[in-house]
């Protein structure tokens, strides 16, 4: 059997707490120097994904106070959040990133968040032409 998920995943998923600000939020996209972080509730589940597109286009644009909105009400929710099993064939991780458009893939294992692939870690363990596909995907 191929790689899984959980083979190639950093563990180092650092969430940012659905009650906390958007301002929290936007220091440690910054801090992880990423555009993407999952929100995770006090039970550890996966809440969704904040980009920091939708901090621009959901709170600033709108005219919301970054300090009092919280993260979890900007978020795409669970049920739109893109994710992968640990247990996942790496392939199916790749399809999964291709066709939701992400660099970013939550891993979960049940409910609870395990860790993230990143586009990086699909690059380093397949080969060259599915790397490739997946970049033109991505950036369609």
């Amino acid at each position: 059997m191929g790689k899984t998920a959980r083979d190639i995943m950093s563990t180092d998923c650092t969430c940012i707490g659905e009650n906390d600000s958007l301002v929290d939020a936007a220091k440690l996209l910054a801090e992880k120097n990423v555009g993407a972080i999952p929100i995770c509730g006090e039970d550890d589940r996966l809440k969704g994904m904040l980009t920091d597109r939708d901090i621009v286009v959901k709170a600033i644009a709108q005219g919301k106070d970054l300090s009092t909105t919280r993260a979890g009400e900007l978020g795409q929710g669970d049920a739109k959040t893109v994710t992968v099993g640990a247990d996942d064939a790496i392939e199916e991780a790749l399809r999964t990133m291709s066709r939701a458009q992400v660099r970013r893939l939550p891993v979960i294992d049940g409910h609870r968040l395990v860790g993230i692939i990143a586009q990086a870690d699909i690059a380093r363990n397949l080969d060259e032409d599915k790397v490739g596909e997946l970049v033109e995907a991505i950036s369609q």
